[in-house]
């Protein structure tokens, strides 16, 4: 079915099980008309299953034809969550009473209800519920001398084809099975989610671009996650991501809720998800949530493919999670991908390609043919043996801290900042002149590299010194993270705090500057090293004068052409550099 809201994506709302249980026609024509009216309606996703609620076929049909009439694709879903029953066995201890895959009364259970949902729909979503993290007598006999995570990746590929999705086809051969993978991409191979041997079973997949609040969050997850996992997943399944998925959980103002959407566009979703049905009724976020989607839409008419520097996150690793999307919080583009980026000039690395064997070969083949790449102090702190052995670096990091409060940009007589906050750092140790530091951090009479380069074959190897506090990178000197970004983004860089930079293959960027901390517009600066006149307002169209700007770094003369962008808070704007 084509959009009939908007031109770039669809506008989805799944309908959990007890929600569809309740309706009756009264109720189910006054909730879509409110839905219809702020933000259209293109999609449902109608669930079948969920913990004690089953719903009736009769229950499912009138429902499904309800929304039909109205021009709606109704598609089904699953909750793979399920309470003691008669036959299975009682006690387990399971978070969020998940499936235990070792029960044959369970086993038995989910697929039935896939075949169930099968039967009655021609597209099936699992929500995000569909892992494992039983630990009963009979998993444990089961995973017998594997880990948990090998043993559950076996367990989980098994269920997917001969539980789920084999079912599923003998009852409906033309049935589309989707995987909705969750918002805590660090943790799935610890619960059997591995999009890596999922991706030849299913036929799509789903990704929750919820981040919430996350100051009180539990997960911990920055608002740019919204947009990183989107990128994450359209790069480990090309193709085939569906959509995001966001709610109104822990938003506790009408932004907050907002900028989940609006990143989720941003980053190229086809369907944005709202979760769910009752919970957006009669709620007046989705007021202004209908408004600021008819701006989005107009705004990414026309627009190129999200691009940025890739951030190499392997499938079934860990390890300084989300600090990519730190650095996509102070406005680095930054494209999360678990497939080695081969076509890339420049790689982002952190603690989590530590769990790829064939890391340091990666690494030295690409920065001997002419790639920078920029690692962690964690990275270094798991693998400085294998590359001092490699001859990329002969730096370490030393078990001690520092609590940074002056920070020098190397080669830049007036690149001294004093008087900060302190923020603690680890001590990276290196050969002077057989790496040189292009920031410095220091307290008192002493000082530690915070960014420093070397030099191998044809390319270069930068090590950011990565602060033990994540959201400290929020309170860094500007003039200090612009030393990042120049090396991360050399050609164009956006300086300010607070804000994020979207990116694409058409010359185009988007701005948007956070609803948190300090509420007032604030001053973002756009650095391009290609000569232009200026950056034009896609909307407005103004043109916003750049002016040329010479900086001094590493004793390197260089001239940017640099254009002042105000930008207050909860909006967004679109740019193009002018000739």
């Amino acid at each position: 079915m084509q959009n009939r809201h908007y031109k770039n994506f669809k506008t989805v709302v799944y309908i959990p099980a007890q929600v569809a249980e309740s309706f009756t026609p009264q109720k189910l024509a006054g909730d879509y008309d409110f839905i219809e009216k702020y933000i259209g309606l293109d999609k449902v996703y109608l669930e079948t299953h969920r913990d004690r609620h089953d719903v009736s076929e009769e229950q499912i049909k009138w429902v499904k034809e309800f929304l039909e009439e109205k021009g709606v694709t109704v598609s089904g879903g699953i909750t793979t969550t399920i309470h003691d029953f008669e036959g299975a066995k009682a006690g387990k201890r399971r978070i969020f009473e998940t499936f235990c895959y070792t029960d044959p009364a369970m086993r038995e259970r989910i697929k039935a209800i896939s075949e169930y949902t099968a039967k009655l729909f021609d597209e099936v979503i699992l929500d995000d519920f569909y892992f494992t993290n039983c630990t009963c007598e009979s998993c444990i006999r089961e995973k017998g001398d594997r880990d948990w995570v090998e043993f559950r990746k076996d367990l989980m590929e098994d269920v997917s084809r001969n539980l789920i999705v084999g079912p599923a086809r003998a009852v409906n051969p033309g049935v589309r099975m989707v995987i909705k993978y969750p918002n805590w991409r660090e943790s799935y191979h610890f619960t059997g989610y591995r999009p890596d041997t999922q991706d030849d079973i299913f036929d799509a997949t789903y990704i929750g671009t919820e981040t919430r609040s996350p100051a009180y969050a539990d997960q911990h997850l920055p608002e740019y996650l919204s947009y990183s996992l989107v990128r994450f997943m359209e790069n480990a399944w090309p193709g085939r991501n569906g959509g995001g998925w966001f709610d109104p959980y822990q938003c506790w103002c009408a932004d907050r809720y907002l900028e989940q959407a609006y990143l989720t566009a941003f980053a190229g979703a086809g369907e944005l998800m709202h979760f769910q049905w009752s919970d957006i009724v009669d709620n007046y976020f989705v007021g202004a949530m209908g408004m600021q989607l008819k701006k989005i839409d107009k705004l990414l008419e026309g627009i190129g493919k999200p691009v940025g520097i890739p951030a190499y996150i392997p499938h079934a690793s860990s390890g300084e999670n989300h600090l990519e999307m730190r650095l996509g919080m102070i406005g680095i583009p930054v494209e999360a991908t678990p497939v080695w980026p081969i076509d890339s000039d420049r790689v982002f690395i952190t603690e989590s390609a530590a769990y790829d064997d064939d890391i340091i070969d990666r690494l030295v083949s690409f920065v001997e043919g002419g790639g920078d790449a920029i690692i962690t102090s964690g990275f270094l702190r798991i693998k400085g043996d294998e590359l001092r052995a490699a001859g990329l670096t002969e730096s370490y990091v030393s078990d001690r801290k520092l609590a940074v409060t002056r920070y020098h940009v190397t080669g830049d007589d007036a690149g001294y900042i004093d008087h900060r906050t302190p923020i603690l750092f680890p001590e990276i140790v290196h050969g002077n002149n057989a790496s040189w530091s292009l920031l410095n951090g220091g307290d008192g009479d002493y000082h530690t590299s915070l960014f420093l380069r070397s030099a191998y074959g044809r390319g270069r190897l930068y090590i950011m010194a990565v602060p033990d506090n994540y959201a400290d990178l929020y309170r860094m000197p500007r003039s200090a993270t612009d030393v990042y970004k120049r090396a991360m983004n050399p050609l164009l860089y956006a300086s300010g705090s607070n804000f994020s930079m979207f990116t694409y293959d058409d010359g185009s960027l988007i701005l948007y500057r956070y609803v948190k901390g300090d509420v007032r517009p604030a001053h973002v600066r756009l650095s391009s090293l290609n000569k232009t006149e200026g950056f034009k307002d896609a909307v407005s169209g103004e043109l916003i004068p750049a002016v040329p700007v010479t900086i001094y770094e590493d004793f390197e003369k260089k001239t940017y052409y640099t254009a002042d962008v105000v930008l207050p808070p909860g909006v967004f704007r679109k740019y193009t550099a002018e000739p």
